[in-house]
């Protein structure tokens, strides 16, 4: 967990999650793609910290993958709304991807439900660009998930 101001707008609290399938060649964070590494902590004292810093804007998940363990994810996200954050959510799934596990996977829907964004899509390191504004490559998109949920299309933020 760390702050940070290139997640996200403002000054956003990141839990890195442990656990991701995709492998990305290029990914920023390759230590948390392994199942079986980093610390587990309890939800209570992930939102303790988070509230800690009264200048925190947001609530960003990162991994590893989020919507692998969508379920605790939702719990610090539920926390974070509570407190007048608004939360992000980056992952390999694409919308359309977590769209449909969440037609059968009730943790996954609440997850898209709590967020406000998802930064969808593995990054692609053909497709890297440092110019990009809250993504690593350009197949990623930043999605206004209320708007998306709504639509039940994709609408990209801003749009």
């Amino acid at each position: 967990m760390q702050d940070s101001i290139v997640d996200g707008p403002g000054l956003r609290f990141v839990v890195f999650v442990q656990g991701c399938d995709k492998n990305c060649k290029g990914c920023h964070n390759p230590e948390s793609q392994s199942f079986n590494g980093g610390a587990e902590m309890a939800a209570d004292d992930i939102i303790a910290e988070m509230f800690t810093n009264p200048l925190t804007d947001g609530l960003t998940l990162s991994g590893g993958e989020p919507f692998l363990q969508a379920g605790g994810c939702s719990v610090l996200a539920a926390a974070a709304r509570r407190k007048g954050l608004d939360v992000w959510v980056y992952s390999g799934f694409t919308f359309e991807e977590l769209i449909n596990l969440s037609k059968t996977d009730r943790e996954v829907s609440e997850l898209l439900e709590l967020a406000d964004v998802l930064v969808d899509g593995r990054f692609v390191l053909a497709q890297r660009s440092l110019s990009l504004k809250w993504r690593g490559s350009r197949n990623q998109r930043v999605i206004d998930l209320p708007k998306s949920l709504f639509l039940g299309e994709a609408v990209e933020l801003g749009s």
